[in-house]
């Protein structure tokens, strides 16, 4: 395991690595389609693999469909859209611990997780945002034109919705959130939070960037269905953190190493909507890897690779399956809920990806 005190959190990616990411960063979905040496995941074939590709384990989808069950309304026949064979497990000889797994979550999974994501716990007043250091950020009330601000409210039950306010996709999209200095920053709409100004979520324990240091109160407790599901699909890593990162077409993630952490415990990465091509450094730190991610596909950073240079050079525009596009309009099962109208087409345009950590040992003890 690669000791985290060992990284330098000043140094700059190498000179090839930031060169394959300003290539990708440019190129087109006509070139990307026809680039020999982005791996796609969905498009591996078990007895047809990359020389550096290995088929490391299957998981069960027996396990997959009882944890599945599990997390989708009972209301809901999903079953048959759930998984019917094992899904491989990948790994890369040149980036060790690093596990790929092409198409976990199917499509009912993914729409419920996104709706409790956003639909509940962005408006839990204890998850954070990019918008919580500049803006007195106002939530929507049950009673309509009236807001409600952050701060302890009941909530009875972490993985109901009735114990939050309402969401923000059915909030009036014209209402307005004031900055905390109106002479740096002006104000915002629920609809330009929502289609561009939100840039990330947290769910439990944070790392404060800018003391430097984890806090020491009790951070907000991880949405207890959210780790469930996730333990179900790694159980080598207890779900206690997680961004939730939103992307737009133009958007990137430059590269970076995560380095001031204190649990070299395996991250997970899942994917939504748009694709993204991930870029992530060899072990030798000089070359690396260009992994095209699609909704459903999931990545797990262990060992060497927890601590190797990463980025997001592309959101691949126009990639959004057709059954997600509408989100939160819309879902598999062909419930249409109305209040969402004035989002349909929302996901379309976006790429939603949920970053999922332990930050040490008994940490809800």
């Amino acid at each position: 395991m690669p000791l985290i005190k060992g990284l330098n959190a000043h140094e700059r990616p190498p000179e090839a690595i930031k060169h394959r990411y300003k290539k990708y960063q440019k190129s087109t979905l006509s070139e990307i389609d026809s680039d020999a040496s982005i791996l796609d995941l969905q498009a591996l074939n078990t007895d047809r693999l990359p020389d550096e590709i290995a088929l490391t384990q299957w998981v069960a989808c027996e396990d997959l469909r009882a944890a599945f069950d599990q997390f989708v309304s009972p209301s809901k026949d999903m079953q048959g859209t759930w998984p019917t064979k094992d899904i491989p497990v990948y790994s890369h000889g040149s980036v060790s611990g690093l596990q790929i797994i092409p198409s976990l979550l199917p499509p009912a999974v993914q729409i419920e997780l996104l709706s409790r994501l956003f639909h509940r716990d962005l408006s839990n007043p204890r998850h954070k945002t990019n918008l919580h250091l500049h803006y007195d950020i106002t939530y929507p009330s049950v009673t309509q034109g009236e807001t409600q601000r952050h701060g302890p409210i009941p909530s009875p039950d972490p993985s109901l919705v009735g114990g939050y306010p309402p969401s923000f996709f059915e909030d009036d999209p014209a209402r307005v959130i004031e900055p905390i200095d109106s002479s740096v920053h002006k104000p915002l709409t629920v609809q330009s939070i929502l289609n561009k100004k939100l840039r990330w979520v947290t769910l439990g324990g944070q790392y404060d960037w800018t003391a430097k240091v984890y806090p020491t109160e009790r951070p907000p407790e991880f949405p207890r269905d959210v780790a469930k599901l996730l333990h179900a699909m790694f159980p080598a890593t207890e779900a206690q953190a997680a961004i939730l990162n939103l992307y737009s077409a133009g958007d990137h993630l430059s590269a970076h190493r995560d380095v001031s952490e204190e649990c070299d415990v395996g991250l997970i990465s899942i994917s939504f909507g748009c694709d993204g091509l991930f870029l992530i450094s060899h072990d030798d730190g000089a070359g690396c890897e260009i992994i095209r991610l699609r909704s459903g596909d999931a990545v797990y950073m262990d060992g060497t690779s927890r601590f190797a240079w990463h980025a997001v050079p592309k959101i691949v525009p126009g990639t959004c399956p057709d059954w997600l596009a509408n989100w939160p309009l819309g879902s598999v099962d062909g419930e249409s809920p109305s209040q969402y109208e004035a989002w349909k087409g929302w996901m379309s345009g976006k790429r939603v990806n949920l970053n999922v950590r332990q930050m040490g040992l008994g940490l809800h003890d």
